[in-house]
């Protein structure tokens, strides 16, 4: 069974502006780059996980979001990172909005995961709350640095 390192979009890749999606406005958070590129050295699946309400209340379309991931996967290719997986929840509520478990449930389904063995990593409890309760076995809340995350990898 496969291992990933699940990551949360809005402030804990690019910088939290709210509703998030224009090119103009993705700014990568310092350090995720270093954080994704240990991950996949020891063999973590990079998989974001994102709620995308924005959709749903008419701030962009489905189209605006993946024209924003085809930058953000490809700004990641450039530095040899590979995305194994987008999944995102445009609804306001529902099983696959965090932080209810659906998408990491869905991500485990997809890569035949052992959920035991990921790492996810968030800015908000809700991020964290998902993931645990898909049973993701470490968990960190972002704050200032990916450092400690890296470390503990």
């Amino acid at each position: 069974m496969a291992k990933a390192l699940f990551l949360d979009r809005d402030g804990t890749i690019n910088t939290d502006l709210g509703y998030v999606f224009r090119q103009q406005d993705f700014s990568f958070i310092p350090g995720i780059f270093g954080l994704c590129s240990r991950a996949q050295q020891l063999g973590y699946l990079i998989i974001v996980i994102t709620n995308q309400s924005g959709i749903a209340r008419g701030f962009f379309t489905e189209e605006d979001f993946s024209a924003i991931t085809r930058y953000m996967v490809g700004e990641f290719a450039a530095r040899g990172i590979s995305i194994a997986d987008v999944i995102h929840c445009p609804d306001l509520g529902g099983p696959m909005r965090k932080p209810a478990p659906g998408m990491f449930l869905l991500a485990k389904k997809r890569h035949a995961l052992d959920m035991a063995a990921c790492v996810s990593v968030g800015d908000k409890p809700r991020d964290i709350e998902a993931a645990q309760a898909a049973g993701c076995g470490r968990n960190f809340l972002y704050t200032q640095s990916f450092n400690p995350i890296i470390q503990a990898l």
